[in-house]
């Protein structure tokens, strides 16, 4: 047994105290105490920093709060007939109905502003700098190790210009640039092979993001005019944002499936 689980044994063996989980509960009912007397008596450069957290915070509390929140809208309901006589200044009226609906598009737009999108891989291996980057020797007698050479899939755009060698710090090898990916449509069942736009978003860093470096849960924007796609308002749908569900730089290839 490891030396740091005598806690977790003990309990397997004895059970918890009669009163763990009302402390625990009187313990999360006190922080909100605890975090206003440290806001009132912090100052300085830590202040700021800790009012900039808690406004960061509160931001995104409403807008999952916002994106939650259903309308009512009243339409017409053909089947509901009124029973007997029914007065002349209500013979044109029809019967409504109450209901809770949100635009599709709407939410789509609220969940991107939010940052969230219901993906396939929720979790993924975080991707250390050891293993991203390959350290290269540089100068006149290789003892300059200031440049680094990226060991993943990355995309670069179609007008990338390379810096000249002596100066390149981050160093993509043109093997490893992929335009392309298998993107997998999950409701028609289908793959297609798309160009990729950009980089979205890569979960082990937003350094990485920035390199445009594709790792297993990437999410990337390929272009889909190809598949025909129109939004409600009968527009043809350019980009759509896709999860990468492999890892690259092992397959040779970029699998992804479209987030619909």
């Amino acid at each position: 047994m490891p030396q740091n689980e005598h806690i977790e044994l003990h309990r397997k063996r004895y059970g918890y105290r009669l009163d763990h989980f009302e402390r625990i509960r009187k313990r999360e009912a006190r922080v909100g105490h605890k975090r206003s007397s440290f806001a009132q008596k912090v100052s300085g450069l830590k202040a700021k920093l800790y009012h900039k957290k808690r406004h960061n915070e509160k931001i995104k509390m409403k807008k999952d709060i916002a994106m939650h929140q259903e309308r009512k809208n009243k339409h017409k309901n053909e089947e509901a007939v009124p029973k007997g006589a029914v007065p002349g200044y209500l013979m044109d009226r029809t019967g409504v109905s109450d209901a809770k609906i949100l635009s599709n598009t709407i939410k789509q737009k609220r969940k991107e502003k939010a940052g969230k999108w219901s993906v396939p891989l929720p979790k993924v291996r975080g991707i250390s700098e050891d293993e991203m980057f390959k350290v290269l020797k540089s100068g006149k007698r290789r003892s300059g190790e200031w440049k680094r050479m990226v060991t993943k899939v990355t995309f670069v755009g179609e007008n990338y210009t390379r810096k000249p060698p002596k100066y390149e710090r981050f160093i993509r090898p043109t093997g490893l640039r992929f335009k392309k990916a298998h993107v997998t449509h999950p409701e028609l069942k289908a793959t297609f092979q798309l160009d990729i736009l950009s980089v979205k978003k890569n979960p082990s860093s937003p350094f990485y993001t920035s390199l445009g470096v594709i790792t297993k849960g990437t999410i990337i924007e390929v272009n889909v005019s190809d598949l025909g796609l129109v939004t409600q308002t009968g527009k043809v749908v350019w980009g759509k944002y896709a999860q990468v569900t492999n890892n690259p730089e092992n397959d040779g290839c970029i699998n992804a499936l479209l987030l619909v």
